[in-house]
């Protein structure tokens, strides 16, 4: 049974319209609202306080998992804040929690404010599409999208594999299997090896971590499915780099080669205070895999993908700068909010001045 202050919070994060909460000892429960931390206003929590929340929270598997790795993530339901994905760790030897609440439903592409030429990547039938970005960039959301957008679409199989799951997709015209990491499997990599005998169309990997899971990703990408999957990584051109770079002699070489066959796209993002500070504005560098782009990727020249993504637009490309530059325009985000993301903020200086912005 969860703790009743624990509870009490829920209700009140879900009133705030939250996307975390924080339960940290020695501070007082701690809200982020519109990307921003905001201290409730009551008396810091004691260590002893969040132990018992955790005593009721987690099985005794869960128990003894989190005593042993002093670190876990689950997922539950709850009644007023919706699904919640929890982490727990430990600081100074007390447990403390890390909460991110993941809504009940699907907004859709326009209102996320996705790239229009996304949706014709999520129809291919087969391929590698990556989604990048820093920690609470919407990277979770927006494969959801993906994956409802093709659920709605196709007869097929979805299968997906989500540390943990964070929304529950409900059989539409596909079926969609969600396994979730140390509830239906022991890790990613297994979990991966084994889906391919699950006679699955298109897979969905939480996070791809390391090099195992990256060369599984591609070979599954080779033989005909779909692949979806997120990646911690500032721009799309970085992104590249780190799967290329986490392999070493002939199979790096074997692995540039399978990334150029089998990429559609790479999405990066990162969720931006509005100008009013109500919100947050997505912002995105969008890359569409052409014959040029391949070729770039075969031959080495990732470092040469901005110019491709530069003048890109006809396919659908866009550049972070560019839109950030574009969100700017609209006074959706501020001046410094678009020059502190920006990866040449000098350019954006000048583009603002030829055209009168400044």
């Amino acid at each position: 049974m969860s703790h009743p202050k624990f509870e009490r919070l829920l209700v009140q994060a879900a009133e705030q319209m939250a996307s975390d909460l924080h339960l940290i000892a020695g501070v007082p429960p701690s809200f982020r609202v519109n990307g921003e931390i905001h201290f409730g206003g009551e008396a810091p929590l004691a260590g002893e306080e969040i132990r018992a929340m955790v005593a009721g929270l987690l099985t005794s598997t869960q128990q003894d998992t989190f005593d042993r790795e002093w670190e876990l993530c689950i997922s539950l339901l709850h009644r007023a804040a919706g699904r919640v994905r929890i982490t727990f760790y430990k600081r100074n030897g007390f447990p403390e929690l890390s909460l991110r609440f993941c809504g009940e439903r699907i907004p859709g592409r326009e209102e996320l404010g996705l790239p229009p030429r996304l949706d014709e990547l999520a129809r291919r039938p087969n391929g590698l599409f990556l989604i990048t970005g820093p920690t609470g960039a919407g990277k979770t959301t927006t494969l959801n999208y993906l994956v409802d957008l093709i659920n709605r679409e196709r007869r097929c199989k979805i299968v997906t594999i989500e540390d943990p799951i964070e929304f529950v997709h409900e059989n539409k015209r596909a079926i969609v299997v969600q396994q979730e990491v140390l509830t239906d499997t022991h890790s990613f990599n297994r979990a991966l090896i084994h889906v391919l005998r699950q006679d699955p169309d298109v897979i969905v990997v939480g996070e791809i971590r390391d090099h195992e899971a990256i060369a599984t990703a591609l070979a599954a990408a080779e033989t005909g499915h779909l692949v979806l999957a997120t990646m911690h990584s500032p721009n799309v051109t970085h992104a590249l780099e780190r799967i290329v770079g986490v392999f070493e002699g002939g199979a790096q070489r074997q692995i540039v080669l399978q990334l150029a066959n089998t990429l559609q796209g790479v999405l990066a993002q990162e969720l931006l205070p509005s100008a009013d500070r109500c919100r947050r504005v997505l912002a995105c560098e969008f890359l569409v895999a052409t014959p040029a782009v391949r070729n770039l990727i075969r031959e080495s020249n990732l470092h040469q993908l901005e110019n491709i993504i530069q003048t890109g637009g006809k396919e659908g490309m866009v550049l972070m700068d560019n839109c950030l530059l574009d969100l700017y325009c609209q006074c959706l985000i501020s001046y410094d909010t678009a020059l502190s993301r920006a990866r040449h903020p000098e350019s954006i200086k000048s583009q603002l001045k030829m055209g009168g912005k400044l």
